[in-house]
């Protein structure tokens, strides 16, 4: 499938226009055929870097290309899901 750099922006776009968690619901309705899910930065392997950055959130990219696991990717012709995380208030 791949997810395009114009899609991972758009989810971008839609995260930073609504507030607080529980998004992966309205975005699933919004970006039909993605897989998107929600966690926490702290949830994903301090090895796996984000393919997007913002202040709030870190965009990851899984495939299921191996038809057993889903697994990080930066390949953005391989993923087939975006993995919106939220950044930690640092106090």
């Amino acid at each position: 499938m791949g997810i395009s750099q114009e899609l991972l922006r758009a989810v971008a776009d839609s995260v930073a226009a609504t507030t607080g968690g529980g998004r992966a619901a309205g975005l699933r309705a919004q970006f039909p055929g993605v897989m998107l899910t929600e966690c926490s930065e702290d949830d994903v392997p301090a090895r796996v870097k984000p393919v997007l950055e913002t202040p709030a959130h870190a965009y990851f990219l899984v495939t299921g290309a191996n038809g057993h696991c889903l697994a990080f990717t930066g390949d953005f012709d391989a993923a087939m899901g975006i993995v919106v995380a939220e950044r930690a208030d640092e106090d």
